[in-house]
């Protein structure tokens, strides 16, 4: 398995892996599946010099995704924060690709100018903390029960870790 920086190419798989994790509910806040026009904005706002979307393949196939993105952008004091996301193709779940990829952001999230990191995720995704929590993130707060899906309700955590 390889890591490379996401390229226009790689927006179809991209987004079909994030539309996988919204069918399986509360590993994000979407509840319909994203478009590809959504997905080429977001891909847009992501400058490969400042804000990157890496990739991890096998043999070219993309099996999962991460995306360094600006916390609260236009905030100066806030500039050295980056949200991290990812997710993970379901064919490739449970391989340590998710690790994988965290830790490849945290090797090079100071060379973009982040000295800290933030994850916001929903508290019913378990799996997702637990690979922040083994690679030393930290939960430094929650809006309680403020998400709704299917009629549940779920705290919106936000987890963090100084580099």
């Amino acid at each position: 398995m390889q890591i490379r920086k996401a390229r226009p190419d790689d927006l179809v798989t991209i987004n079909e892996i994030y539309n996988q994790s919204v069918s399986q509910r509360f590993c994000t806040a979407h509840l319909f599946p994203v478009d590809m026009e959504y997905r080429r904005r977001w891909f847009t706002g992501h400058d490969p010099d400042q804000t990157p979307v890496f990739v991890s393949h096998e043999q070219e196939k993309v099996t999962g995704w991460i995306s360094l993105s600006a916390y609260r952008p236009g905030r100066e004091a806030l500039a050295h924060v980056g949200e991290v996301s990812y997710y993970v193709d379901r064919e490739y779940r449970g391989k340590g690709i998710g690790s994988m990829l965290l830790e490849h952001v945290l090797r090079t999230a100071i060379q973009y100018g982040f000295t800290v990191l933030v994850a916001i995720l929903l508290d019913k995704n378990i799996a997702s903390i637990g690979i922040l929590e083994k690679f030393g993130f930290t939960r430094w707060g929650a809006m309680p029960g403020i998400a709704k899906i299917d009629g549940d309700i779920s705290d919106h955590l936000y987890y963090g870790l100084k580099l």
